[in-house]
């Protein structure tokens, strides 16, 4: 099968023309007070190269995941009170239309002919009538499998079983595959992953393909004609502090004549655990850290793929209002696959408003499709921070990050965001829903609490007002 690519438009000659230079150099000839140094700030000259051409991931996918909040205590029923859920509460209307089941949905081992099979403790009605509730909702069903022997639940993985297995998820009408990296056998992921997309394409159904190889080899430097997203980093944990993963109690487990490993986690609170080695541990990394990494390959991203530093953790407990609230605004400005991972069926009032907010979706979700990025640091250890990315309609988003400990002001120079010293902006207040100033110059500033992140929008002057 020939994998088709496509390419952002072709200006002259052929030439690739940047999405940038479309966004400061408008048709109507009107200069929209960006700077020199704009391309050069949001440097996306890997914009739309070669990417996935399934038709999907035209904007970071939106829905719910079990993993964060469920982990392997998953049932059919969990399933369809979760799509319940996202309807019921107005969450499927704002986008979130992806029900993605993690590990731990499959039976211990393949049938006698080889096949995947539901656990029928947990799903004893299979798979596609699954599917068939979801889809009778508006929704979109996902599922999960590895990239390698086993996956990390040590059920079985799809290494060395691709076409089957995507025959199966086709045949049941999934719309999603996550695709994890546990017991990969130290094939290099540049060879594992591509014979699921293969395979997932000859299926004739259209499915998205969430790889998720955790960064180990830098995935976005190759995965962006393999899948619609791929993880940047390790696993994501619901804190703003480190914590270590460490596989002990590890034994062989004889599993019908098959000889596996089998290992039980133990966390650890401690920011350097003297006794690991690499080989006995993984790091759970906090969100502050996960976005970091994730900002390292902004230029990466674009329609057709997306850089994934892993689900939200909103509404989880182990972090402030303030902290998710900052969690959610940079996720939505990183162009980041916004996928719930806590429990929708009791969500409270505050979550909910964070997960709704209608305008911050719209920045995660708008058609320009760049990734936004950290550009701007300032005092101890760089925790005043500036993010900010283009959108369409010639604007700005604008976040105002605060990773010290105390309450500061901080302040976004023109210089640091790409226009004119001298440009006019209008300023909107995304979580407050208010248009603030339409006369901002050269610098906007605004006192952030501690561990709170502030969201804007920036339309200068002489660009046409589009709401988001």
């Amino acid at each position: 099968m020939v994998l088709t690519v496509w390419l952002t438009d072709v200006g002259i000659e052929g030439r690739q023309l940047s999405v940038l230079e479309k966004h400061r150099k408008p048709t109507s000839g009107f200069d929209f007070g960006f700077s020199k140094s704009f391309n050069s700030i949001y440097n996306n000259s890997r914009y739309g190269m070669f990417h996935l051409n399934n038709g999907l991931a035209l904007t970071p996918q939106m829905g719910w995941n079990s993993w964060n909040f469920f982990a392997c205590n998953i049932t059919e029923d969990l399933i369809r009170e979760t799509a319940d859920a996202l309807v019921s509460t107005g969450l499927a209307d704002l986008g979130y239309v992806y029900v993605n089941i993690d590990d731990c949905w499959s039976a211990a081992s393949r049938d006698s002919e080889g096949q995947l099979v539901p656990d029928l403790k947990t799903f004893p009605s299979g798979i596609k009538a699954l599917a068939d509730y979801v889809h009778g909702k508006g929704l979109k069903l996902g599922i999960y499998s590895d990239a390698g022997a086993f996956t990390c639940q040590v059920r079985p993985g799809s290494l060395f079983h691709e076409v089957d297995d995507a025959e199966l998820f086709a045949s049941w009408e999934v719309d999603y595959l996550k695709y994890d990296n546990c017991f990969n056998l130290g094939i290099d992921p540049k060879k594992r992953y591509p014979p699921m997309r293969d395979a997932l394409n000859a299926t004739g159904r259209t499915i998205f393909y969430s790889l998720c190889e955790w960064g180990v080899d830098d995935p976005a430097l190759w995965a962006r004609g393999v899948g619609n997203s791929w993880r940047t980093t390790d696993d994501i944990n619901d804190t703003w502090a480190r914590i270590i993963f460490e596989m002990i109690d590890c034994h062989l487990l004889n599993d019908e004549g098959r000889t596996r490993l089998l290992c039980s986690p133990y966390l650890h609170p401690h920011p350097h655990p003297p006794h690991l080695t690499t080989s006995e541990a993984r790091e759970l990394k906090c969100m502050t850290t996960i976005a970091d990494l994730n900002d390292k390959w902004a230029s990466y991203a674009g329609p057709g793929g997306w850089n994934d530093p892993d689900m939200l953790e909103v509404g989880n407990g182990g972090m402030t209002y303030q902290e998710y609230r900052a969690h959610f605004s940079i996720w939505a400005l990183m162009k980041a696959p916004l996928l719930i991972g806590c429990d929708v069926r009791n969500i409270t009032d505050e979550t909910f408003e964070i997960l709704s907010n209608k305008e911050v979706i719209a920045v995660n979700q708008d058609s320009l499709g760049v990734q936004g990025r950290k550009v701007y640091a300032s005092g101890e250890d760089n925790c005043l921070q500036v993010w900010a990315g283009p959108l369409s309609g010639n604007r700005l988003v604008v976040a105002l990050w605060n990773r010290c400990s105390k309450a500061a002001t901080i302040t976004a120079k023109w210089e640091a965001l790409g226009l004119e010293s001298s440009t006019s902006v209008s300023v909107r207040d995304l979580w407050q829903h208010k248009d603030l100033t339409d006369n901002a110059v050269s610098s906007f500033g605004a006192k952030v609490a501690s561990h709170d992140c502030h969201m804007y929008i920036f339309t200068p002057k002489t660009a046409a007002h589009s709401a988001i």
